[in-house]
């Protein structure tokens, strides 16, 4: 690993080269902070893709195009003498010495859960009105579920054991095949909602990211379908044109690769 004065030399070397791409090429010249605002949101998608692909190679790399982002939004701040990227590094730095008073300060905690708590309530104590003013509205439904559930929880909304919340899930099954037997479709959206939200509670008692675990079946069926193209292509034989039962056998046969 590199040492500290390494690692500072490095990222001198990006605000140079960042500084040079700004004056001289013209694709560079011309972005703007809502320009590159979409490709940020790519960038770290792409960034969770190697996380979950556990490409150790790749993360790098995503890491090293997101502070790419960073110092080119504080470079575009600092010509409007807004904000550089001592200003965006000193925030954070503040914000993390303030929300971390038990490192910095003479607050006692004694687990995980206490530091979050505190978190929140500091949030508070800055302003804001609400524990989910920090949600962000753009936030994909399943993600903000998850942070928004996260962030109540951390001022005490919450659940007492992970019991309670299956069988709050197994209350929104219920009042869901309800509304499907009703047949009013703008109800079955809304129960269903409530069952998604239900079992992403749930999933955060099991201490499991529902984000990952749908991503991870995501991955496991589009391999299992891909298998199931690639061997009946090689038999001649078209999807289209196949029974259930005979896509049924590859798709067993990916099942047993997994």
């Amino acid at each position: 690993m590199h040492s500290r004065e390494e690692q500072l030399k490095a990222v001198d070397r990006l605000l140079t080269i960042m500084e040079e791409l700004r004056a001289q090429c013209p694709w560079d010249k011309k972005q703007t902070l809502q320009s590159l605002r979409h490709l940020t949101i790519e960038e770290v998608y792409e960034l969770g893709d190697a996380i979950l692909d556990n490409d150790l190679d790749e993360v790098k790399n995503e890491l090293g195009d997101i502070l790419l982002h960073i110092v080119f939004y504080s470079k575009i701040g600092s010509e409007t003498n807004d904000f550089d990227i001592a200003d965006v590094a000193n925030a954070i730095c503040e914000k993390l010495i303030h929300r971390h008073p038990h490192i910095y300060g003479d607050v006692e905690v004694a687990n995980e859960a206490d530091v979050k708590r505190n978190w929140e309530l500091l949030k508070l104590k800055e302003g804001k009105k609400s524990v989910l003013e920090g949600v962000p509205k753009s936030l994909p439904a399943l993600v903000k579920a998850s942070r928004i559930q996260e962030k109540v929880a951390g001022v005490g909304f919450d659940w007492e054991h992970p019991e309670q919340v299956f069988e709050k899930v197994q209350e929104e099954l219920a009042e869901l095949k309800e509304e499907v037997n009703a047949g009013d479709v703008n109800k079955m959206e809304a129960e269903f909602g409530d069952v998604l939200f239900s079992m992403i509670n749930y999933a955060r008692f099991l201490g499991i990211n529902p984000e990952n675990a749908l991503e991870r079946t995501n991955k496991k069926f589009i391999n299992r379908f891909q298998y199931l193209e690639t061997e009946s292509s090689k038999k001649g034989k078209l999807l289209q044109e196949m029974s259930l039962e005979e896509m049924d056998v590859y798709w067993n046969e990916a099942k047993r690769m997994d």
